[in-house]
């Protein structure tokens, strides 16, 4: 696929609300991503910084985001991050592992963001690192491999 070609899955596009960020979504808006709210990503340095917002549909009986939607956020923020880095356009690759430390809970309304660093990238695997923070507040850490689409 050109670069300038729009991928027929996903979009990944500078959001018109906030410059310097890229929109990361799924055309399709039945699908899990749809859940997960607005997500955007930019690249600093090494560092590919992905956010959303999490709701009242993201939280537990506590009021705090739930556990479950935060490992949804990492592993998509995993792949926002690859196609910040220019290493996969998107599709069928895979997440084969997420590891994750929960530090802290993490409030509702407020932005979560993900920084994702690369580690190592080989012929079809990508590993990544990162830290879930909100404001300057840990709320967790986590590590993950992608194995890239095949051909």
């Amino acid at each position: 696929m050109a670069p300038d070609t729009p991928h027929p899955a996903f979009i990944y596009e500078e959001h018109p609300d906030h410059p310097g960020w890229m929109r990361w979504a799924l055309r399709d808006p039945t699908r899990y991503n749809a859940f997960l709210g607005e997500i955007i990503v930019r690249r600093e340095g090494g560092i590919a910084r992905v956010r959303m917002v999490a709701g009242r549909q993201h939280s537990n009986l506590a009021d705090h985001v739930h556990g479950g939607a935060l490992l949804g956020f990492i592993d998509v923020a995993l792949f926002a991050a690859v196609r910040t880095f220019g290493l996969i356009e998107a599709g069928p690759a895979v997440t084969l592992d997420l590891n994750t430390h929960f530090i802290g809970g993490a409030r509702l309304d407020e932005p979560l963001e993900a920084q994702v660093e690369l580690l190592r990238e080989t012929g079809r695997l990508i590993f990544l690192r990162g830290l879930l923070v909100q404001g300057e507040r840990p709320v967790t850490e986590f590590s993950g491999t992608i194995r890239k689409p095949g051909r």
